[in-house]
This record gives C-alpha cells, sequence and structure tokens, in this order.
C-alpha cells in the first residue's frame, strides 16, 4: 500500500527517522481502512542519504527541501508508529477514491515517546498519577513534537497533521510559533459534522454528539470544545459507567480478550445511543480496531481520524490547484 516510501535517518542529537513519500500509485481494487490488510512493505534505511529531486545532498539547517511540490504534507508521528502508519493508508484510500494520486508527504517519527506516554495503559495506574506522569513528562513531549515540525519544515512540508489522538493536547503549544497550516484532529471532526446538517433525535434539543476515548483527562476536553464551538451538545459517559465498562475495555485488550473488549466497547456505544446521540466519535486508535469491520455499531460510529485525512485531502488539492493558476 506504502509505495515510494523509504525511511530515512536525520542525524541530530536525537535523531528521527523521516519518512519521505511521493504520490500512491492509483489503484482500481477497494481499499482497506487497515494496515494489515498491506501487502506491501516499508523499505527501512539509515544509510540513504538524503537528496532533493535533482540529486543534491540535503543537511539538516540547509535551504534545500527534501520535497519541493507545494503541497506537501508534514506528518508528525505521535504516541504510537502504527497509528502513524495506519493514518497514511487513510490518505491513500480516500485519494484514490476519487481516482486521484495521494499528496506528497514527509513524515518524522520518534518511539521515545511511547517511553513517556505509555501507549495503551492509561487506567493501570490511578487517576491522578496518571495526570502527575502527564505533567511530569509534558515539556519533553512538546519539545519533541515542536523539533519534528522544524524538521519536517526544513524537508518541505507546507502544512502540518498529527495523526494522533493524544499529542493533539498540546497541539497549541507545538503550532504557536508556526505560520503554515497546522491542521487540529477536533477541528476537522467538527467541521464535517458541521456540514452534514444533522437533525436532532428530539425536535427540542440540539444535535447531540456521542465521545468515547479511553484517555478522556486529556483527550476528551479539546473534542468537547471543538464540538461546542460548532453548536453541538456533547454527550459522555458519566465516571461510574466509565470506570464500569471502558476501564474494563481496555484492560481486556490489554490481556488480548478482544470478545471481553468488544462486548464492553457495544454496551458503551448503547449507552451514549439511548442518551439520543447522533453518532459516537471514537477518539482512540484501539476503541476503532477493537469492533469488526462488519459490525452494524460501526454505522453509527465515526474514526475522527478519517476526518483528518479528507481535510488533509482537501488543503493538498486546493493548494496544487491554487499553484497550478500561476
Amino acid at each position: 500500500m506504502l509505495e515510494g516510501g523509504i525511511l530515512m535517518s536525520v542525524q541530530t542529537l536525537n535523531p528521527l527517522p523521516l519518512l519521505i513519500g511521493t504520490a500512491f500509485r492509483k489503484r482500481n481494487h477497494q481499499c482497506k481502512a487497515r494496515t494489515n490488510s498491506s501487502s506491501t512493505s516499508l523499505q527501512l534505511s539509515s544509510k540513504v542519504p538524503l537528496t532533493d529531486r535533482s540529486g543534491n545532498s540535503w543537511e539538516q539547517g540547509s535551504n534545500t527541501s527534501v520535497i519541493t511540490r507545494p503541497n506537501t504534507v508534514g506528518v508528525i508521528g505521535g504516541v504510537s508508529v502504527l497509528s502513524t502508519l495506519i493514518f497514511l493508508e487513510k490518505l491513500a484510500c480516500w485519494s484514490s477514491r476519487n481516482g486521484k494520486e495521494c499528496p506528497p508527504f514527509v513524515v518524522c517519527s520518534d518511539p521515545v515517546l511511547s517511553k513517556v506516554l505509555p501507549i495503551r495503559h492509561p487506567y493501570r495506574s490511578t487517576h491522578r498519577s496518571r495526570i502527575d506522569q502527564v505533567k511530569m513528562n509534558q515539556e519533553l513531549v512538546i519539545e519533541n513534537l515542536r523539533r519534528k515540525r522544524k524538521i519536517l519544515q526544513l524537508s518541505g512540508a507546507a502544512c502540518f497533521v498529527m495523526p494522533c489522538h493524544l499529542s493533539h493536547a498540546w497541539h497549541s503549544e507545538i503550532s504557536e510559533d508556526s505560520s503554515l497550516p497546522f491542521l487540529h484532529v477536533g477541528e476537522c471532526m467538527a467541521m464535517e459534522l458541521k456540514n452534514s446538517n444533522l437533525k436532532p433525535i428530539h425536535a427540542s434539543s440540539s444535535v447531540r454528539i456521542g465521545l468515547l476515548t479511553t484517555d478522556s483527562v486529556l483527550v476528551a476536553s479539546y473534542y468537547q470544545h471543538k464540538l461546542q464551538n460548532q453548536g453541538f451538545e456533547v454527550v459522555l459517559l458519566d465516571k461510574a459507567t466509565e470506570e464500569h465498562m471502558m476501564v474494563p475495555a481496555v484492560e481486556a485488550l490489554n490481556r488480548k480478550d478482544i470478545e471481553g473488549a468488544r462486548n464492553l466497547l457495544r454496551i458503551a456505544i448503547h449507552v451514549l445511543l439511548m442518551r439520543a446521540v447522533n453518532v459516537v466519535i471514537l477518539a482512540s486508535d484501539d476503541l476503532v480496531g477493537i469492533l469488526p469491520h462488519n459490525d452494524p455499531l460501526l454505522r453509527k460510529c465515526i474514526d475522527p481520524m478519517d476526518a483528518l485525512a479528507r481535510s488533509t485531502i482537501r488543503w493538498a488539492e486546493t493548494t496544487q490547484e491554487v499553484q497550478e493558476k500561476f
């Protein structure tokens, strides 16, 4: 699936791998949503020299970009490398639906974040210790993500995206000194829902959007803010239901008890649907992957990363169209 991508290391104080991708080839068969359906593996190398399209050597700090196309997307890798790869596949799949090529992209990923912010264990520690852990490491996380953004800009990125729910907790800090577009998954999701002209289930109320996440302390707040700005009422699980549904679901997932996790997630979704929500946002990669692709409940659920991918494609296409006029 990810054709034309090469992983390369940029020599910095803390080397960060870069994935340089040209446009994916057009495909006639249907794209699937998960990377486990891909038959093509990424080519990994730390010895491939970085060069621009003319074959000139590129070094960090130089004015020569790795990719010179004006609609190049810079993808900032977050806590999970798998989430980053899944997002790249989404870019390819959503682009191919219109018979077009995937936008050019540059990816920077660093596994250090998974060490300071555990990927799938938000409930192993107490609520208080989880917050303390994040506060203790947040300066390191912000600096790491800002360094990735700067490397991507040097590489030719003209727009940034971060396919990581948790990293968006620091979106404003990461983007504050950049003049380039920096898409926010919450805004992209809220705008798509706004443009879909949803009607409230009960005439006397506003449109209600359900929200499920495995990290409600850090993730739910920014989704609430972006959705409420568009006039939506956001519905969350109450604390007792979260402790009896979401906590055991994550614990079951950690034990590889997939069926147990599925049953608990189905109950949590039903609880929100009974509260008259139009759709349920699954603001966690773990939650998106629990239910089988043919589960009827998924028709009422939304993966925000799809909205981020579609917004990224629209930006790239619009930028390319403007460039072609001149």
